[in-house]
């Protein structure tokens, strides 16, 4: 039995976030295009793999965070895709910008969503609206 361009497109989200949490970047990055778009909460529309990837290490030397009560919608068609969940996170270390760290604790919604395309042909178009990605 084949899978359906919503399955596909779910499960698409859910590999992202298991990536996420285990803190595999590089799966998580094998998993997007390279044009990626990602709409930073606290920033501008940042576009690119490379911007994405500078992201990603800024944040992982600032904070510790992990995704729980994830939760994945689909499109029956697979072209868009979106998930809530809650940021469980640590601010570890300075970030410009930012008061400084001294291991602050806090828990936020987060949602991100990825449209056309790109979710049926393994990729993500990124809006996020938690300092996650």
């Amino acid at each position: 039995m084949t899978e359906t361009a919503q399955a596909t497109a779910l499960q698409l989200v859910h590999d992202y976030y298991a990536a996420f949490n285990a803190g595999d970047r590089a799966a998580m990055l094998a998993l997007l295009t390279d044009d990626v778009v990602h709409d930073l909460n606290q920033g501008a529309r940042e576009t690119g793999r490379d911007a994405f990837v500078a992201f990603i290490q800024r944040m992982d030397a600032s904070y510790r965070e992990r995704l729980a009560d994830i939760v994945v919608m689909a499109s029956v068609d697979g072209a868009r895709a979106a998930a809530e969940y809650v940021v469980h996170g640590e601010y570890v270390a300075d970030d410009t910008g930012l008061p400084p760290a001294n291991g602050q604790r806090y828990v936020l919604p987060g949602g991100h969503s990825s449209t056309s395309a790109t979710v049926a042909s393994r990729a993500s178009r990124t809006t996020t609206t938690s300092k996650t990605g």
